[in-house]
């Protein structure tokens, strides 16, 4: 385990799972709302099983780093945090670079790989090699009522941390699963709306820019969620250019995929593209 810290100098917990040699480059696992990056160690161990080191944090307000639970200090925090730990990691010798993220992470990673296509690039911005998304919340599924709540709360209380509204239930089909986090004492339900705006933006953002993606991305999502709209995914998907996408939707899975009674097929997937990515001594991230 490491510890860094924010710019804004709150401590950014980062867990490794590193194989003694030989890896293929790095997993950067970015983990979604209210949950912490413990959560992720089986998912870690396939990884490390295909070859792959494997590295995540837990985000500002989340698990064993700093802040506020659910709060984040300005609309960019987030991927702020984000280049800190890609900047840890590149400290070493480089290597090919993924970035795997959940959920609010997989929104996280998107928007941060999206902005390679701004012009001027904001200053967090860094190149990586490939993203994963797993059931990105690229569409929060908010309706007109709870917009209008979210742009009122954001002009009055901005960081007024309330319950995310998110049941449990909703993750997984395992209850094995579902018990695990709600006994979790690090899973918790605090979100802001200031937050809250970020998620919105940033989805709308990254489904603006489909069209021009050029980054190898694998994106699987649940067709059964009701922690994000599936909508937001299948929009991107077809979007996106088919040279650079691969997507699967599973129809009968919930919001958790990694974490489904059926998540082999997922797993296999994710191994399977992984090793079909042409990294090797001179690969190169994409700009």
């Amino acid at each position: 385990m490491q510890a860094l810290h924010t710019r804004d100098d709150l401590p950014l917990h980062l867990r490794r799972w590193t194989l003694k040699s030989g890896a293929r480059g790095v997993v950067l696992i970015v983990h979604g709302l209210g949950e912490h990056i413990g959560r992720y160690d089986a998912l870690a161990a396939v990884l490390n099983r295909a070859g792959w080191d494997v590295a995540g944090y837990d985000h500002r307000g989340h698990g064993a780093s700093g802040g506020r639970r659910g709060t984040i200090a300005q609309p960019d925090s987030l991927l702020d945090d984000l280049a800190v730990v890609i900047d840890a990691l590149h400290s070493e010798p480089q290597r090919p670079l993924v970035l795997l993220g959940h959920s609010m992470g997989g929104l996280v990673a998107a928007r941060f790989v999206a902005e390679a296509f701004a012009a001027p690039r904001a200053q967090w911005s860094r190149p990586v090699h490939a993203l994963v998304l797993s059931s990105p919340a690229l569409d929060p599924g908010m309706n007109g009522a709870q917009r209008a709540l979210l742009a009122l709360l954001g002009r009055l209380a901005p960081q007024l941390a309330v319950g995310n509204g998110l049941k449990p239930a909703w993750i997984s089909n395992d209850p094995a699963v579902v018990r695990a986090y709600i006994d979790d004492p690090l899973v918790h339900d605090r979100v802001t709306p200031m937050l809250v705006r970020f998620i919105v933006e940033a989805g709308e953002q990254v489904r603006r820019v489909a069209s021009r993606w050029c980054v190898p991305t694998l994106l699987l999502w649940a067709g059964a969620d009701r922690c994000v709209a599936a909508a937001g995914s299948a929009a991107f998907a077809a979007a996106a250019p088919g040279a650079w996408l691969t997507h699967t939707c599973y129809p009968q899975m919930a919001h958790e995929i990694f974490n489904e009674p059926d998540r082999e097929q997922p797993l296999a997937e994710l191994t399977r593209w992984l090793g079909t990515l042409p990294f090797g001594a001179a690969a190169r991230p994409q700009e």
